[in-house]
């Protein structure tokens, strides 16, 4: 008499039920470490600019005229966040920029100004407030609940 060899239903069914259970657990995880990983774009370019404004301003004296925005290669390489200043500036002493969350980044917005001050702001009822990010005053945030 042959034995019959292989897995039973009930065996497939728990294996099933086991990798839906692992797989509901690591999809949020993986997804907020993708935001993280887009969040450093804007904290490496807005920190690029910055030194450039300074360099602006050690052959010119003035910040007036110095880059709001990456240009050339740089450019082609920025796919999450638009780079610009805001209206009125840079100055001739002073400037701020600022980067803007595009798609899935919608309603983050970090900024630098001539003294290094960083800030975020996460406008409410957006992508990002909706994945419980919070804004600060005092630093760039990485992580979720205002950590910087």
């Amino acid at each position: 008499m042959r034995f019959a060899r292989g897995f039973t239903l009930i065996e497939l069914m728990i294996t099933v039920a086991v990798i839906a259970v692992l797989s509901a657990i690591a999809l949020p995880s993986y997804t907020d470490y993708i935001t993280r990983s887009k969040l450093s774009e804007a904290h490496s370019v807005l920190a690029d600019l910055r030194v450039k404004m300074e360099q602006r301003f050690q052959d010119a004296r003035s910040y007036a005229a110095g880059p709001c925005a990456p240009t050339g290669a740089n450019a082609q390489q920025v796919k999450y966040f638009q780079f610009s200043c805001p209206a009125g500036e840079p100055t001739a002493n002073t400037f701020v920029i600022q980067a803007v969350g595009l798609a899935d980044l919608t309603g983050i917005t970090f900024t630098v100004n001539e003294s290094n001050v960083r800030t975020t702001v996460v406008t409410a009822a957006t992508k990002m407030a909706d994945k419980g990010y919070t804004g600060s005053g005092t630093c760039w945030v990485v992580r979720k609940g205002g950590q910087c």
